[in-house]
């Protein structure tokens, strides 16, 4: 099947997908009716001839709030599979990140250039940096894809952490092992540390954002005053129904452990779960369903009233990882330089752009590139931005032409030698600040 048909079949399957609705919920669904066992989670005789099997997201003692298992009925048990071999990482990378030292400078890039014919969405990862230790659990790596093919009989799985993918251009189908999920620019998706997953391509081409979170699962924040409810709604995401293949054709099945990619030849395809439920599961949502909160006084309020999701730490309220999302937005504040203000931050910030503008930048920050602000870097709107914001008549301003993200962790994001010396890399960044003017009178 040529890519363009094969796109097209993607296409007509992910617009006839139905979902389950609610972030963390005990989810159960089944393919075939009578596959899910009732009253038990492993009978003597699974129905229809099934296999049972538990996929634990987290340990087994883990208070139950935190706990995340779901139970599987397949058609081959998992643990039925040749051995793995090493293969190449080509772009991928992951924590400890030690190629570089960890740079203070701000950075930013233009988007990753076109991969070469026949690039699927594994082997278009390319990894920005990161932190932490993958094999402790600890940190999260940035990373950055660029796909023309769809994965053809190959599966891959993370088993370092969970993956958070934000599409820039082009829709992904995801096929895994609990059904399919349909992912396009504005929606993001979360696969769960240690799914097994086949990305296609419901466009020519396709580009994106990554991060692999290392640590603890993401979560909604709490929240607190704002009371019961704002921000990301828990009804909002959506869980796949089970769809499974019973395909008896070579597969290679790919693991990422510790950092390295293991290969195994299947005679079948692993996606043939028939039957499940519980709560370690995969989910796709549409950011624009985000429900912005704001002032309605006076001040631009902290970026953290933006936050979709968090991984939360040892430390209440310091992130391993939160992702933010700045999305469509009123603007009132009385007497208030409206844009994001100056700042250093202890946290460290990636941002990149989805679609459009974002309002702190005037030119440079596009679609598909991104920047590096570290802990402590001082950063904030450019001069073009600040100068127009100054000066601005503070009338009710709807900002509404684009689409713009943040990975923020309590780190340092270390960049990989790649991406500190590749060509999309804007050397002139700290240009942007250059035009600010003293306006001091005593």
């Amino acid at each position: 099947m040529s890519e363009q048909a094969g796109s097209e079949q993607a296409r007509k399957t992910a617009e006839a997908l139905e979902y389950l609705t609610g972030f963390g919920n005990e989810h159960s669904s089944e393919a075939v009716p009578g596959a899910l066992p009732l009253g038990r989670n492993s009978p003597q005789r699974a129905p229809l001839g099934l296999y049972a099997e538990q996929l634990s997201g987290s340990a087994f003692t883990e208070p139950r709030s935190h706990n995340r298992r779901s139970w599987l009925y397949r058609i081959r048990p998992s643990a039925a599979h040749p051995p793995f071999t090493r293969i190449d990482n080509g772009a991928l990378r992951t924590a400890p990140f030690t190629e570089a030292p960890a740079d203070p400078n701000r950075l930013r890039w233009n988007p990753l250039p076109d991969p070469a014919p026949g690039t699927d969405f594994l082997a278009g990862l390319w990894t920005l940096g990161g932190n932490g230790d993958a094999t402790q659990r600890t940190g999260m790596a940035v990373h950055l894809y660029a796909a023309n093919a769809s994965m053809t009989d190959r599966v891959f799985s993370d088993s370092d952490g969970e993956l958070l993918i934000v599409p820039e251009r082009g829709g992904l189908l995801l096929r895994t092992e609990l059904g399919l999920l349909a992912a396009r620019p504005g929606d993001v998706a979360i696969i769960p540390r240690g799914v097994r997953f086949r990305v296609e391509l419901l466009d020519a081409d396709a580009r994106g954002y990554v991060c692999e979170n290392y640590g603890q699962p993401f979560v909604l924040p709490d929240l607190g005053p704002i009371g019961a409810n704002g921000l990301a709604a828990a009804r909002d995401f959506r869980a796949p129904v089970a769809a499974y293949e019973d395909v008896e054709r070579p597969t290679e099945v790919i693991n990422k452990f510790c950092g390295n990619l293991w290969s195994a030849a299947y005679d079948h395809s692993p996606l043939d779960v028939v039957a499940w439920y519980g709560t370690h599961v995969p989910y796709v949502y549409d950011l624009r369903r985000f429900n912005v909160l704001g002032t309605i006084s006076y001040d631009h309020p902290d970026p953290s009233i933006f936050t979709v999701l968090t991984s939360p730490s040892d430390t209440p309220g310091l992130a391993g990882v939160d992702f933010v999302v700045f999305a469509p937005r009123w603007l009132v504040g009385e007497d208030t330089f409206r844009p994001p203000y100056f700042h250093r931050n202890v946290m460290s910030e990636y941002m990149g752009l989805i679609e459009g503008a974002y309002d702190a930048k005037a030119e440079g920050f596009v679609p598909g590139g991104g920047s590096l602000h570290n802990m402590m870097s001082a950063h904030g709107p450019d001069h073009e931005t600040f100068d127009k914001a100054s000066a601005a008549e503070l009338k009710p301003q709807k900002i509404d032409d684009g689409l713009a993200f943040m990975f923020e962790t309590r780190w340092p994001i270390t960049a990989t030698a790649q991406a500190a010396g590749a060509e999309h890399l804007q050397r002139g960044y700290d240009d942007v600040w250059q035009g600010l003017q003293r306006h001091f009178r005593a």
